[in-house]
């Protein structure tokens, strides 16, 4: 006798397929959890919440935009309920019940923007500071019709990047430099990690320019030769313990390297800025003066180097208040770099001799008087502007470099 065909596998797979909005509400509705009364508040606020998304991705006139609006919002308040109930539809079914339709929608938006606001990458200076903005609105229409499960794969990877890049900070923390600076020197977290690490164990305090880096290589070179099992650096104590995974990982690739780091024959700058496979690979500041002294340049070398060139007053004074800051010389500061260079001059004080005495061993004989008496009054002008602690948002000093120095 021939057995009817049970349909009950096709009706799973199609439930299944639903959105788990629809699969919440069901068994909310089938378990006594949704009343009437809310099934008919979400259909009064469904086709507003459509509109709503509509206009802010596209045009709330248009019917394709309408019809994208409502996989959107379906698909928002989906992931809101299955995200806060870990996939417990009776857990969803109380949320659903306990809060408002569009409320669990604008959860999902708020949950994708902070998504987007997360770093990408571990490079500094190549992620956008201070949260989502209206250019990430195009990622944000994608995100919005996106799973779960895409976007806790995605939460995975940005949570690793920040976690790398919040260490690298703490690296720098502890050996006298800020997240600014970081932000200035647009260098890999990574990098900024396994010098720290280096710098920790051979017990130097400051992160290193180039001089103070080739040095230390010098040192672990002549101390350890080619016994790589003697230098093994470890993980600081003081190390949190969120970053010991993410420290250790980083920690076994100084270990790969030390068979060249630690090869005498091969000259330091060649193997750290030359060789593709070490380049980028670690961190050090770009100090040109100390270079410039390391190798013993000539006066007039040294000027060319630092100013580029570039002899007018606004390049000048720009280059004067770099050194008096004990920041890197520059003659020219974006604007992230003209507030990072008043946030350290106000975090280490401001030291005019350090460029008066650089106007006087490097600047041309003719022209000294005349730099030193532009510098004094630039100082005797602008000092306290400078240094003030009531000028909270930096407004009155970046207006003053503005004017004074040269800001693009």
């Amino acid at each position: 006798m021939t057995q009817p065909v049970s349909t009950a596998p096709a009706t799973v797979a199609l439930f299944d397929a639903c959105p788990f909005f629809e699969k919440a509400l069901a068994y909310g509705v089938a378990h006594g959890i949704i009343d009437q009364a809310k099934l008919d508040a979400i259909c009064t606020d469904a086709p507003k919440g459509m509109v709503q998304i509509a206009r802010y991705f596209g045009n709330e006139n248009l019917r394709p935009d309408l019809e994208k609006a409502k996989d959107r919002i379906v698909n928002l308040v989906s992931l809101t309920l299955e995200h806060s109930s870990g996939g417990d539809l009776h857990q969803a079914a109380l949320s659903l019940r306990d809060h408002s339709f569009m409320s669990r929608s604008k959860a999902a938006s708020d949950m994708l923007k902070s998504l987007l606001a997360m770093p990408q990458n571990t490079h500094f200076g190549m992620n956008e500071a201070g949260g989502f903005n209206d250019t990430q609105i195009p990622h944000l229409a994608k995100w919005t019709l996106r799973s779960l499960a895409d976007y806790q794969l995605e939460l995975s990877k940005r949570s690793q990047v920040e976690r790398v890049i919040q260490a690298a900070i703490w690296f720098a923390n502890e050996l006298g430099l800020d997240a600014d600076e970081l932000e200035e020197a647009g260098k890999d977290a990574e990098a900024v990690i396994r010098t720290g690490l280096l710098m920790m164990a051979t017990r130097r305090t400051d992160m290193p320019d180039w001089v103070a880096f080739d040095k230390a290589i010098s040192a672990l070179r002549k101390k350890y030769g080619s016994d790589q099992e003697a230098f093994q650096p470890a993980l600081p104590k003081q190390l949190p313990p969120e970053f010991k995974a993410i420290v250790e990982t980083i920690r076994a690739s100084i270990l790969a390297d030390l068979p060249k780091m630690l090869d005498a024959s091969l000259p330091t700058r060649r193997l750290f800025d030359q060789t593709p496979a070490f380049m980028g690979r670690y961190f050090w500041l770009e100090d040109g003066l100390s270079e410039v002294d390391h190798f013993d340049r000539t006066a007039s070398e040294a000027w060319n180097k630092a100013t580029g060139g570039h002899n007018d007053e606004g390049s000048l004074m720009t280059l004067f208040l770099s050194v008096a800051a004990a920041s890197t010389p520059k003659t020219l500061l974006t604007e992230k770099g003209a507030a990072a260079l008043v946030r350290k001059i106000r975090k280490s004080g401001l030291k005019p001799e350090l460029a008066t005495q650089f106007i006087n061993e490097h600047a041309p004989a003719v022209h000294q008087d005349a730099y030193l008496r532009m510098w004094d009054d630039f100082v005797e002008e602008s000092a306290n502007t400078l240094t003030s602690d009531f000028d909270y948002e930096l407004k009155d000093a970046i207006n003053l470099l503005r004017l004074e120095c040269n800001v693009s």
